[in-house]
């Protein structure tokens, strides 16, 4: 039953033959998790909340920075240094008290995400980086639950909904493993258009409906792909792989994986054991230490001239990433065992410059893990 405010606030809904009031009872009864509040999270939650989804959960363990605004809706200036959860339940009971928001201020890894994602019916991701999209993919399809996918690059995004179990393929059958660490930039580096997000987070929340509703056709077995410079949608057709370590017919993944190490490159002891290569790094503390100590090696900044110009460090050297191989030569007349010290600003191009560097045959290379970022709040 819906209450008199209730029925005024979804008026428009009951005048729609494929909602009405059964539907909108079905919204009501319905739970979605949103898997991260950021630049997708945040027109996903506004809508479904708007809808009338009884119950949306938030896995989000971040705090609200200042150049989260230019694209993430959820959370305004006031929020800046909250929690993003906090600041996305505190704006989702203002658009829709009726809705319960449930907070998981966590890391959605291999040891939670079943537990959390059993406890809704269709998730959503929202994830910016591959480890936490194959989870949410993997634990979606061993809990047989939607997977409602978008990812944005720049100006241009994907839309898929991922569900074996309705007879489409799995974001693996796609994609069997993730790509290297570093070998795809991340938005922060690549950058992306602010609306771009609030397109396709709609796009995600209007799936999450119709699915609950049962009504229209999901994009299962269809990748759509938006091209923002260009006002057009191309669709491809994507098919469940026989072979998919997933869900094809022997499956090698049978439990959720954390790919946080997974990701980085390993080496080969001489017993022939696999383990994880730990890459030459330093944090920002150490970096303040050798800088105040009068450091005798090279920092070197790899971001863009327009990072650059809003803040940096003024002792370190400015070298784009793509304009390091033009400065090899000078490197080298300092001396390949010179201290070299790689900046950028969250520690992802530094760990692809400082690799390039060593294969280069640079011997005492470290990347500032955390980067500008980090340095930022060290030293504000």
């Amino acid at each position: 039953m819906f209450s008199l405010e209730e029925q005024a606030r979804y008026a428009r809904h009951f005048s729609l033959e494929q909602v009405g009031i059964a539907g909108q009872e079905k919204l009501k009864q319905a739970s979605v998790l949103c898997i991260g509040a950021g630049g997708l999270g945040s027109p996903s939650c506004l809508y479904l909340a708007a809808a009338g989804i009884g119950r949306i959960g938030i896995v989000d363990p971040d705090t609200v920075e200042l150049s989260n605004l230019q694209r993430q809706i959820l959370h305004s200036q006031s929020s800046i240094g909250q929690s993003k959860l906090k600041s996305g339940a505190s704006r989702i009971q203002e658009i829709n008290p009726h809705v319960k928001v449930e907070q998981h201020n966590v890391r959605f890894s291999a040891t939670n995400a079943m537990d959390i994602a059993s406890q809704y019916d269709v998730i959503i991701d929202g994830t910016d980086n591959f480890p936490t999209r194959y989870l949410s993919n993997d634990v979606a399809y061993l809990l047989k639950k939607p997977n409602i996918y978008a990812s944005i690059f720049r100006f241009e995004g994907q839309l898929s909904v991922f569900a074996p179990h309705l007879g489409g393929p799995c974001y693996r059958c796609m994609l069997p493993e993730p790509p290297d660490a570093g070998s795809v930039p991340s938005c922060a580096e690549a950058g992306v258009l602010g609306v771009l997000p609030g397109i396709m987070g709609s796009l995600q929340a209007m799936e999450a409906i119709k699915i609950i509703l049962e009504c229209g056709s999901p994009p299962l077995g269809r990748l759509i792909h938006y091209d923002a410079l260009s006002t057009s949608f191309r669709e491809f057709n994507l098919r469940s792989d026989p072979e998919c370590p997933l869900c094809g017919s022997n499956p090698s993944i049978t439990e959720p994986i954390d790919y946080q190490q997974s990701c980085s490159k390993t080496q080969t002891k001489s017993n022939n054991e696999n383990i994880m290569e730990q890459p030459n790094e330093i944090n920002v503390e150490q970096l303040k230490d050798k800088l105040d100590q009068a450091f005798d090696g090279l920092l070197i900044d790899v971001r863009e001239s327009w990072e650059h110009n809003v803040s940096h460090i003024d002792s370190a050297k400015h070298i784009p990433m793509g304009e390091i191989p033009e400065f090899v030569p000078e490197l080298n007349n300092m001396g390949t065992g010179q201290e070299l010290l790689i900046i950028c600003k969250s520690g992802g191009r530094s760990a692809r410059v400082m690799d390039y560097l060593a294969d280069q045959g640079f011997t005492n290379v470290y990347n500032v893990i955390g980067g500008m970022d980090a340095w930022s709040k060290l030293t504000p």
